[in-house]
């Protein structure tokens, strides 16, 4: 088989899968479709969509429907208190740890960044990863920007990523925001490397103080809305401000607002797409990580 060939299989393949992840996104509350019913959506056979299904997504549809159902969900929401309670309590004073990488950051308002954006320069690039085609911004004190490709397509998620930064200058360099990618979706961090990764974010003190109580999520946990903001000192009430400021994250997966859900263990929003908060849920619950390689 030629590399094109090969590569407009695999890219087949990747958007079959998609198809799968959004069946399930559609039925989260429902009884779980069989293997044979998604084999069917999918227009493959059963063996077929097996086997095509296990190495795009590294688990079998069964373990990864097992660990992205609704009443996991609730289980999850239910029995997670003490854990939580623990991880608010530690704070995010210095290092955070997080998807087994340490992470810090550095937080300015609009109005400070209104005054210090002469100058600023940041850099951005699209890559191939985990979850789909992937758009970093980053600049010297940090990464700035993490999006994933969507209906929207490639110059309108970038646009909407860029007008988060009016005043600065924007620059293409793939190379530049490479070593970010390599440490975020990396297994472990490389040997002896202990420089973490730093994000640079600009947002109210609302805003940030909800990001900062994302970041405390313990991986493969979930949150609701009034929780969280229970939890960073609002009252249940302030759900739907949460709501907001969660929507507003401009660093998905690092700042995880894939965890957060609806009281009722239902998915909620997720601004890339259900599919790939599934997909997210899915990676960390079961602690194996994901293949999909290939921009659908």
């Amino acid at each position: 088989m030629s590399p094109m060939t090969d590569e407009l299989e695999q890219q087949r393949d990747y958007q079959r899968i998609g198809k799968a992840l959004d069946r399930l996104a559609d039925t989260w509350a429902e009884t779980r479709p069989s293997l044979g019913e998604l084999a069917d959506y999918c227009g493959m056979s059963e063996f077929h969509f097996q086997r095509v299904f296990q190495r795009w997504v590294g688990l079998s549809p069964k373990k990864f429907l097992s660990v992205v159902s609704l009443e996991q969900a609730k289980q999850a929401l239910d029995g997670q208190a003490d854990l939580l309670n623990a991880s608010f309590d530690a704070g995010l004073s210095g290092p955070g740890r997080l998807h087994d990488l340490f992470v810090t950051y550095e937080a300015m308002t609009p109005g400070e960044y209104k005054r210090a954006a002469d100058g600023l320069t940041i850099r951005w690039g699209w890559h191939d990863g985990v979850f789909g085609k992937t758009l970093l911004l980053a600049t010297d004190r940090g990464l700035c920007g993490l999006a994933f490709l969507d209906s929207r397509g490639i110059d309108g998620c970038f646009q909407d990523m860029a007008a988060r930064w009016p005043e600065a200058t924007l620059v293409e360099d793939p190379s530049f925001t490479q070593p970010y990618m390599d440490r975020i979706f990396s297994d472990t961090a490389p040997v002896g490397d202990d420089r973490g990764i730093r994000l640079f974010l600009k947002g109210t003190e609302f805003q940030v103080k909800v990001w900062e109580g994302l970041m405390r999520i313990p991986s493969g946990d979930y949150m609701t809305y009034g929780n969280l903001a229970e939890r960073i000192g609002m009252p249940s009430r302030a759900a739907r401000a949460v709501g907001t400021a969660v929507g507003a994250n401009p660093i998905s997966w690092l700042i995880p607002c894939h965890r957060v859900i609806r009281n009722s263990g239902m998915l909620g929003g997720y601004r890339w797409g259900l599919p790939r908060k599934i997909a997210m849920m899915g990676f960390e619950r079961s602690g194996q990580g994901l293949r999909l390689d290939v921009a659908g």
